[in-house]
């Protein structure tokens, strides 16, 4: 990236690798067409933090590591910041380009952010369910084989 008119130059120096730019927010941005904050649906956010998990369930969900997901749903989202992020997200490589170079989230990044544990026994298993069956035994009725898309 090189200084144009006392600001990094946002556009790639080698296109070649980058060959969705014409087609990237980043060209939209650079070329003044496009300079608006994103904002997300935010229902389940909403959700979240209207909704209080019950006391007694609270030590279950904290032993199983699930306590920082739940959090996530209480943390104010700074769009500016996402905006920002979403106009250096590369999809042809992944990462994330700022000035200062290349920088992509890690599975270890996710761990940290979450508090969830990324070492040990999985959490989850196959999903070989009859769901006829389950259906029977959850709601009492099997529904048309047409309904039951897993």
């Amino acid at each position: 990236m090189e200084h144009r008119e006392g600001r990094f130059d946002p556009d790639p120096l080698d296109c070649s690798i980058l060959a969705l730019q014409d087609r990237h927010r980043s060209q939209l941005v650079d070329s003044g067409q496009l300079n608006q904050v994103l904002t997300c649906r935010q229902r389940l956010w909403t959700f979240m933090r209207e909704w209080e998990m019950d006391p007694r369930i609270r030590r279950y969900v904290m032993q199983s590591g699930f306590y920082g997901v739940y959090r996530v749903g209480h943390i104010s989202l700074d769009w500016p910041l996402i905006t920002s992020l979403v106009e250096r997200w590369r999809p042809e490589t992944h990462t994330f380009h700022l000035p200062i170079g290349e920088m992509t989230v890690t599975l270890q990044d996710v761990a940290m952010i979450l508090g969830l544990r990324i070492h040990g026994p999985h959490i989850t298993d196959t999903c070989d369910i009859d769901w006829s069956l389950l259906c029977f035994e959850l709601l009492g009725v099997v529904p048309p084989p047409s309904q039951i898309r897993g």
